[in-house]
């Protein structure tokens, strides 16, 4: 995949140009955005989106042969084609979006410029606003089929590791959780992971759309505070900004992974005493509940302190990253050399490659859970295939819960 991506970048931003070019689908030399639903027909759009399905439905048309005769293959493949080409339509509404705030706003300020003065109609903004509302609409209708799409699409990949895990239910039956790791993990791991892989997705296809609105953009700010005039002052802005929140957040979160997967196994073990305790009476005993039950209580204390200072950063930086793109903008905005308009353009096209590159800042719950789901079902094959448990495991068993808190 990674391979046929790099193919597809490589000729679009080598040869592409000339290829619209030569079709008679390129873009106008000079030329303002469309505004409004003929955004999406124009030539040059309409080129790119025939380019993106080709090197999708010939990606799509190598693993459905090369996958033979598995039976998840349409869902796998070309069910992920549909999601991939979502991602990036869905970017693309955004874009639209983009370009219609700079006349919208201006035309705004127009109206408020005078007081007393009539010199927006009344049906000129209307017919702005309305052109969202045809914006919002095909967002709507494709949001709608993709809930319903994608319902399905996870359904089939939980029914997928159901059935692969069942398949060894015999040798598996005995092993502490089995029945959770079956039912429960299967159906949070395949939700998780398309959760995260749709926006990691979609977080890619915004960057490669909006890096050059935001690169074009960067022509109206001539400098930043502080550090002054800059080649691509947004763009720099941008990338500073989010690898800095990025790193914050590793350095913060680094003990949650470890700390999620330490909780799933001291709730287990606890979950399982009481279940026994069903069963025999000599067993779920007040004692060696108290003992499960403490564990639980110290994993979770533990917990909750470093979720504190992991929020305290993590909140911190989201609050200030909402005003950070007016704060890059002062000495244009003091200087008076930008409109209304394009500050919101601006800001608009600068918190969406910002929020791309904060994938991870954004993420790193979920992923903090995903990994925790991970490592529960990856101890739980190794079982299944009499195999050593990974090395946390061992260390989890050998050291003894009350030792390990």
């Amino acid at each position: 995949m990674i391979f046929w991506l790099a193919v597809s970048l490589f000729v679009w931003f080598t040869v592409g140009s000339s290829i619209a070019a030569a079709l008679g689908m390129a873009a106008p030399a000079v030329a303002q955005p469309v505004i409004g639903i003929g955004y999406f027909f124009t030539s040059d759009n309409l080129f790119f989106y025939c380019y993106f399905l080709f090197f999708l439905i010939s990606f799509c048309l190598f693993w459905h042969f090369y996958a033979g005769d598995h039976r998840w293959k349409l869902w796998s493949i070309w069910g992920s084609g549909f999601v991939v080409f979502f991602s990036y339509f869905s970017v693309d509404i955004s874009v639209a979006i983009t370009y219609w705030r700079g006349p919208h706003y201006d035309l705004l300020v127009k109206a408020v410029a005078t007081p007393g003065t009539m010199t927006v109609t009344q049906w000129e903004i209307y017919s702005s606003a309305l052109i969202f509302f045809e914006l919002a609409s095909v967002y709507i209708i494709f949001a709608v089929f993709y809930a319903f799409f994608i319902s399905h699409y996870l359904f089939r990949w939980r029914n997928a590791m159901t059935d692969f895990y069942y398949s060894y239910w015999e040798r598996v039956r005995t092993i502490e959780g089995a029945s959770q790791r079956i039912q429960e993990d299967a159906n949070r791991f395949a939700t998780t992971m398309e959760d995260l892989g749709t926006s990691a997705i979609q977080s890619f296809m915004t960057l490669i759309v909006y890096l050059p609105l935001l690169t074009v953009l960067s022509a109206k700010v001539k400098e930043l505070p502080i550090i002054g005039e800059v080649p691509y002052p947004l763009v720099v802005a941008a990338i500073f900004w989010s690898v800095f929140g990025t790193l914050l957040m590793i350095v913060a979160g680094i003990k949650l992974p470890g700390l999620e997967f330490q909780k799933q196994r001291v709730e287990a073990a606890f979950r399982k005493e009481l279940v026994y305790g069903e069963d025999d009476p000599a067993r779920a005993q007040p004692a060696t509940i108290k003992e499960f039950f403490g564990n639980v209580r110290k994993n979770s204390f533990r917990m909750y302190w470093h979720y504190m200072y992991f929020n305290f950063f993590r909140f911190l930086y989201l609050q200030t990253d909402s005003i950070f793109p007016t704060l890059i903008m002062v000495p244009s905005l003091s200087a008076a050399v930008i409109s209304f308009g394009a500050f919101q353009q601006i800001r608009d096209a600068f918190q969406n490659v910002t929020n791309s590159f904060q994938y991870l800042v954004n993420s790193w719950p979920t992923m903090i859970e995903l990994i925790s789901i991970y490592k529960r079902l990856q101890a739980f094959e190794r079982t299944m295939n009499d195999e050593p448990l990974p090395s946390m495991d061992r260390e989890f068993i050998e050291a003894g819960e009350q030792e390990q808190f």
